[in-house]
């Protein structure tokens, strides 16, 4: 009998381009799952609205964000490709976790409290209760495993506390998933600030690489990314972490270990190691961005893909919606 396949489950929000971080930081990874495993891809629109958007730029962010995971590799036909708001199972089961979460866990939360400085006085319920909402993410789907980052293990672990005092309240209802590391990808760090991870919400626009940049752009960032005062290129993340985060990028975009890295360019100086930088990642996306164009060119197939993706997920999340329903007493009339 063959063994079950596991269920990934793994969002972003299309609140702004992707950037190199997040392609080599975890979304290339995601293709590879999607033979191995029964992967739910998810634009987490939702979750973007805890900031102010302009609703324009949203819808049309969107629409890019689909285009851009299908080039990277994401196919329709292998996994579950869809967008959060769709499937309005998300915000019912939320508000009913919301009646089995801590004002004291959300008030812990790490991004939480970054994020509500920025806010001043008046922070916005939803930035508050997000990590409930992404809770009911993953356990809408039964999850086994959570690809994250150091960043996002907190949620994980909240998400797994709200089934376990879901289940122990009402019975077994949830799947209780696990964070998964094992396929991390790089840790691509900001190229002005190296020990800040690479965000598209830096105001420093030389802080990170877009994944549309046109190949003049990417070369002139990484010219201009931050090293030390030395001159020897070798990996380091704690004495010389600008050079440790560009190697890491050179070999995310060409296959090769950090040792290659060093060896490929002993003896040369940090100028020429940069701009060598840029042009492979420039390379590296290059295919990406063309497949991405000619996606984008028919809003109608990808809002057919969208349609279908939300009616694959809708039906799943639907039967867990369904049992928690009952569970709590809810009434339904057929």
């Amino acid at each position: 009998m063959e063994d079950q396949k596991k269920i990934v489950y793994s969002a972003i929000q299309p609140s702004g381009m992707f950037t190199i971080g997040n392609y080599f930081g975890a979304m290339k990874n995601w293709v590879p799952m999607q033979n191995d495993h029964d992967c739910l891809f998810c634009l987490a629109d939702l979750h973007a609205i805890t900031v102010p958007q302009v609703p324009a730029d949203l819808r049309r962010r969107t629409y890019e964000c689909m285009a851009l995971l299908m080039a990277i590799g994401i196919d329709p036909e292998k996994c579950i490709l869809y967008v959060q708001s769709q499937v309005p199972a998300h915000t019912e089961l939320t508000w009913i976790l919301n009646c089995s979460a801590y004002m004291g866990e959300l008030s812990r939360m790490t991004q939480f409290k970054d994020k509500s400085k920025k806010q001043g006085n008046n922070i916005r319920v939803g930035l508050f209760d997000y990590p409930v909402l992404m809770a009911a993410d993953i356990l809408l789907y039964q999850t086994d495993l959570v690809p994250v980052g150091s960043d996002q293990k907190q949620h994980v672990e909240l998400a797994r506390d709200i089934a376990e005092r879901f289940n122990g309240q009402y019975s077994p209802t949830f799947k209780v998933p696990e964070p998964w590391f094992g396929e991390a990808g790089a840790r691509v760090m900001s190229l002005q600030d190296p020990v800040r991870k690479m965000s598209k919400s830096d105001e420093n626009i030389n802080g990170f690489v877009s994944m549309l940049d046109d190949p003049d752009t990417i070369i002139r960032k990484f010219k201009r990314a931050v090293t030390d005062s030395e001159t020897v290129i070798r990996y380091d993340r704690e004495n010389k972490a600008g050079v440790s985060n560009l190697m890491e990028i050179y070999g995310c975009a060409t296959g090769q270990t950090l040792e290659e890295v060093s060896a490929a360019f002993e003896g040369k100086g940090y100028g020429d190691f940069k701009k060598a930088v840029g042009e492979v990642v420039a390379d590296a996306i290059h295919p990406i961005q063309e497949e991405y164009h000619r996606l984008l060119s028919d809003k109608g197939a990808l809002e057919s893909i969208m349609k279908h993706g939300a009616e694959q997920a809708g039906r799943i999340a639907g039967k867990t919606l369904s049992k928690v329903r009952r569970k709590v007493g809810f009434v339904t009339v057929k």
